[in-house]
């Protein structure tokens, strides 16, 4: 039994103060490798979400100011959300805060021409394989469509999106309006797509996916949701996320010149795409640019 006792591990076990110090040693040291590791990692992701911060630039001021500066012939996708031409204001409200913009042109005749030197200012900064969508609704849809077709060529029509959504007012007098149109177009003869792949519906198909229609069934950003920032007409990121990894190819490099909040430039990081926002209004861009670095930095 004595010869027993000094056996190594017996002697590991009784070292010292009689504490068991190598098995704390070695407890110790492992907490040390953990924290170590949890730390670098933490490092990791800092680094890869300043790196996709990086990614993304954005300028204030009017685009057709801004886009004249750029290089020709850069951008895989442009993706636009302008104003709609309500007619009236757009406001909401962060921390107190009111936020928004004009959004009345005086008619709808003087709205278009307003877009077009902008959508001629777009065309220059497209790839030859690039491609533009436009956000409208009911409004105008129809008259941005000609427009398109002015600038970019019928033939290079590629889709009119429906993104259906199902937020808002019903009227006694008329269906109830429950989608925005997206005008998709291409600059050239080639394009980038990527058909992106959604839930399917049918009960054969449960639990799979197939691949998306041109109606896209995103649900909007309710008043609660944490994604809202405050900002009147932002978009969801899902909706943003899935036209940019449709269009623009891994790497590529996408604008948007109504940014607004920034959802465009968000999705276009988050999906290791370049990205060149320019808004109007100085308080967007402020909104942008630190929404893209907290969203960057948190992934």
């Amino acid at each position: 039994m004595a010869a027993a006792a000094r056996t190594p591990r017996a002697r590991r076990r009784t070292t010292g103060d009689g504490t068991h110090a190598g098995r704390d040693s070695t407890l110790a040291d492992a907490r040390a490798g953990t924290i170590t590791r949890s730390g670098t990692r933490r490092a990791a992701r800092s680094a890869t979400g300043r790196a996709k911060a990086a990614l993304v630039q954005i300028h204030h001021g009017d685009c057709l100011d801004v886009l004249p500066r750029l290089e020709p012939r850069q951008f895989h996708f442009c993706c636009i959300d302008p104003p709609f031409n309500t007619g009236s204001a757009k406001r909401s409200s962060r921390s107190g805060e009111q936020l928004g913009y004009r959004d009345s042109f005086g008619g709808l005749d003087a709205y278009i021409a307003w877009l077009r030197p902008r959508l001629l200012a777009i065309h220059r900064v497209l790839r030859d394989d690039g491609t533009v969508l436009v956000h409208c609704d009911w409004r105008a849809s129809h008259r941005i469509r000609v427009l398109l077709d002015e600038v970019f060529g019928e033939r290079r029509f590629l889709n009119h999106l429906v993104w259906q959504y199902g937020l808002g007012g019903s009227s006694p007098r008329m269906f109830a309006r429950k989608h925005d149109d997206l005008l998709w177009y291409a600059k050239g003869s080639s394009w980038w797509f990527n058909a992106p792949r959604v839930p399917a519906t049918s009960q054969r198909l449960k639990g799979q996916t197939k691949k998306a229609t041109d109606v896209l069934e995103v649900p909007s950003i309710n008043n609660m949701a944490k994604e809202r920032v405050g900002w009147p007409t932002q978009k969801p990121l899902a909706l943003l996320e899935l036209l940019v990894g449709a269009c623009c190819p891994p790497g590529g490099a996408v604008l948007d010149c109504f940014c607004g909040s920034g959802t465009t430039l968000v999705a276009a990081a988050r999906l290791g795409r370049s990205a060149v926002g320019v808004d109007a209004d100085a308080r967007a861009v402020e909104l942008a640019r630190g929404r893209v670095e907290a969203v960057c930095l948190a992934d």
